[in-house]
């Protein structure tokens, strides 16, 4: 549901977001995402187990949510940043599997949307959780963050 060029970013339940949406996404885990590669300049890190980091994991998670949002926002004038994630790392899940998220809209709140998540990598549940997004203007954000940059410059 895409909204009127102009129309400033409101709440969520006008874009067709409603607690109850169930979505499914998927991603294969590429080397770069674990342990030994994603910290390769931390000490001690390299010679950590070949699976996926926990801080990546956090990433396809906060992905899937991403996805789903995507299709009910006028993108890329619409856009949503994670402030929360909550999530449990249960197994390792080596790089070459695919991990499957399965998520639920679980509450909508003005321009905040709360998800109910589980991830799979096709032998073991991997994760479960919850990931809250809000809804941005993306223009106005990074106005807030250019002005931001310049304060530390300045």
């Amino acid at each position: 549901m895409s909204q009127a060029e102009g129309e400033p970013i409101g709440a969520a339940n006008a874009r067709g977001l409603r607690p109850g949406l169930r979505f499914e996404w998927q991603y294969v885990v590429p080397p770069k995402a674990t342990v030994p590669n994603l910290y390769d300049d931390i000490p001690g890190c390299a010679d950590m187990p070949d699976v996926l980091a926990t801080g990546y994991m956090v990433g396809i998670m906060e992905c899937a949510c991403l996805q789903m949002l995507r299709e009910h926002m006028d993108w890329p004038r619409e856009q949503s940043l994670g402030t929360l994630v909550n999530f449990t790392h249960l197994a390792a899940t080596p790089p070459g599997m695919t991990v499957t998220v399965k998520g639920e809209l679980v509450a909508v709140e003005g321009r905040k949307v709360r998800f109910a998540l589980t991830a799979w990598d096709g032998e073991d549940k991997i994760s479960e959780g919850v990931h809250e997004r809000h809804l941005i203007d993306p223009a106005r954000f990074n106005d807030k963050i250019a002005a931001k940059v310049g304060r530390m410059k300045g």
